[in-house]
């Protein structure tokens, strides 16, 4: 029996209990992963359909949620527009070769995904073979890409990124076009193998303010929701500290926004946010005691079923040190709890 909770909850549709599942649900704070991790990289994982349909199926088996999200990294289409990337261990991606000047921007090639990723197509058709639950895919946003690719690594103020929008503009848009076409392609590639899903991580957009996003970044996404909306599929956007610009992201032709654990599910629909929501339990309460973590999730799921189209999420990513039994304990409870309290409604509304 195939379970479409998630997918239901996307369109804003009745579901029996509320889907969960959780961002980096897939990895780091399982042993077999890591027991994994002993003999491939990331990369050999991602290029092994095999390896990588088995890490990405894991969680579901273990914590029976009800969607499983592709294991892969937000870089990894980029070395085929000559992006030198590397996963460096306790550091992120870095970046070899950052983009300076528009010289550089001309010099990106472009990603056609059937030759240049033909292993992530490949998991994900191996995936939708052995999957009882949707597959997630997704890609990282123009503005998060282009600052790891400007910054050359993980930063904290985004100096040199921004430094770029306000002093060559014309590169920065260049940029924001060229990374649009690869997303909306890589996307398109990932629904065609059979992704049912998919979402869009703009992680450190947060760190522009309104004006800012709208002038600078809000184009090219409004572009990439316009072209995919048409291949059928739920469409997420996800980003850290990104509160002030959710009425933006409502705005977008997509179905589900994603909040982090700072923005109270109320107080988003409060704001003006009508599409799907997805979160945001703080991860860091996953290391809390279990009675700690059963009141924040009954807070959430409280607030999440008040109205149709709520996904059970983390905020952010799980962390390595997250015991898997807690994981698959609050999936339970979640499907449990959120089942009584939605028959529960129903009753008192009929």
């Amino acid at each position: 029996m195939f379970n479409d909770q998630f997918l239901r909850a996307c369109n804003k549709e009745n579901v029996e209990h509320v889907p969960v599942w959780y961002m980096r649900q897939a990895g780091r704070s399982q042993p077999e992963y890591r027991e994994l991790k002993k003999k491939y990289s990331l990369e050999e994982i991602t290029e092994n359909p095999e390896l990588c349909a088995y890490v990405t199926k894991l969680p579901v088996d273990q914590y029976e949620n009800d969607a499983a999200i592709l294991y892969k990294d937000i870089m990894t289409p980029l070395p085929a527009m000559g992006v030198d990337v590397k996963i460096e261990k306790g550091i992120g991606p870095v970046i070899q070769n950052p983009i300076q000047s528009m010289k550089d921007v001309e010099a990106l090639g472009t990603l056609n995904p059937t030759r240049d990723v033909p292993f992530v197509l490949d998991t994900i058709k191996l995936l939708r073979q052995q999957l009882t639950v949707p597959l997630i895919s997704f890609s990282g946003a123009p503005f998060t890409l282009a600052s790891y690719m400007i910054e050359g690594g993980p930063s904290k103020n985004y100096y040199k990124t921004k430094g770029m929008m306000y002093a060559e503009p014309e590169a920065w848009f260049k940029l924001m076009d060229n990374l649009g076409d690869m997303v909306i392609s890589y996307v398109k590639a990932q629904v065609k193998a059979g992704s049912q899903a998919i979402q869009i991580f703009d992680s450190w957009v947060g760190a522009l303010n309104q004006a800012d996003y709208q002038f600078y970044v809000k184009p090219v996404m409004e572009r990439i929701f316009n072209e995919l909306r048409g291949e059928g599929v739920p469409l997420i956007l996800f980003g850290i500290g990104a509160r002030h610009l959710t009425l933006d992201w409502n705005e977008l032709n997509l179905d589900v926004v994603g909040l982090d654990w700072r923005y109270p599910i109320h107080e988003a629909r409060r704001d003006g946010v009508t599409r799907a929501v997805q979160g945001n339990l703080d991860p860091t309460v996953l290391m809390a005691p279990w009675r700690v973590i059963e009141t924040r999730a009954k807070e959430i799921i409280d607030q999440g079923i008040q109205e149709p189209g709520f996904i059970f999420n983390l905020g952010h990513g799980v962390f390595p040190e997250v015991d898997p039994a807690k994981l698959k304990r609050l999936t339970a409870f979640v499907h449990d709890y959120s089942r009584e309290a939605i028959q529960k409604r129903n009753g008192d509304r009929k």
